[in-house]
């Protein structure tokens, strides 16, 4: 927009210099006048602008004062018309001149502006990523942080589980112990009431044997007295023919020694060998009146 005002004010300046040279000399002052005014609101207008734009508008009132001085020369010198034409041509070379190092002026600041645009943007998206960044990292620790309470809230119940385990089996361990210790122990008392059992039964045993055989033996004295008593009447002197001593035996069986022992020992021996005891030899003496 910049370069299009300093164009057309240039192309004003440029008209108005041409139309000097053909117009009379008697309406050069006027013509004088309108380009100054021309100037004057050109600088005004110029002077409102922001400061880019004060660059271009005072290359614009350089190019205008050029065509000024180029109007009063052509005034001064009114009698030449080929003079002016020439001045003119000068004047719009310049103005050519001086609008095309305002375009090239105004290019370079539009680069400067688009190298700052890609500056900020560039600085934006460093600022993002930066922030992005330090979003990931504050993220990333809280994750590791999360993780790290869980590891520990899940070590922890491991270890209380750990814990009651070994505590069950603790108590499962004792009272297995318990149980096995209850039983050995009922067992041993069970063996001990076996063999106490086992004892006094054999003390039973061997105590009706002792009394069997007491009985027996009392029951054999008995039935020896009985057959002395019938024999000899007792007496170990009675002699019936061949036969002599408490039990009647043969003289011979005696062996020539009548003494109470001998007739003892051959008495028992006769009788055991024959009949097996003296109980057996009073049954056989009640059935045949000897024995």
């Amino acid at each position: 927009m910049m370069f299009k005002h300093n164009f057309k004010k240039v192309l004003s300046a440029t008209a108005f210099a041409v139309a000097l040279v053909v117009a009379p000399a008697a309406n050069v002052s006027a013509a004088t006048n309108d380009a100054s005014s021309t100037q004057q609101s050109a600088t005004a207008t110029s002077q409102d602008q922001q400061a880019s734009q004060d660059q271009a508008a005072s290359q614009s009132s350089a190019a205008n004062q050029s065509s000024a001085t180029a109007v009063s020369a052509s005034s001064s010198t009114s009698t030449s018309s080929a003079t002016s034409t020439s001045m003119v041509k000068k004047t719009t070379k310049k103005a050519k001149k001086t609008t095309k190092k305002s375009k090239k002026k105004t290019s370079k600041k539009k680069a400067v502006k688009k190298v700052a645009k890609k500056t900020t943007k560039k600085r934006a998206t460093k600022k993002a990523a930066e922030a992005a960044a330090k979003k990931a990292a504050a993220a990333k620790k809280a994750a590791a942080k999360k993780a790290a309470e869980a590891a520990a809230k899940k070590a922890a119940a491991a270890k209380k589980a750990a814990a009651k385990k070994a505590a069950a089996k603790a108590a499962a361990k004792k009272k297995a112990a318990a149980k096995k210790k209850a039983a050995a122990k009922k067992k041993a008392a069970k063996k001990a009431a076996a063999k106490a059992a086992a004892k006094k039964k054999a003390a039973a045993k061997k105590k009706a044997a002792a009394k069997k055989k007491a009985a027996k033996k009392s029951a054999e004295k008995a039935a020896k007295y009985w057959i002395a008593m019938r024999e000899s009447s007792g007496y170990y002197t009675a002699r019936n023919g061949s036969c002599y001593g408490r039990y009647q035996l043969l003289i011979s069986y005696l062996g020539g020694d009548l003494s109470k022992k001998n007739q003892e020992r051959t008495a028992d021996r006769y009788v055991y060998g024959r009949y097996g005891s003296w109980v057996n030899a009073k049954r056989f003496w009640l059935a045949h009146n000897w024995y």
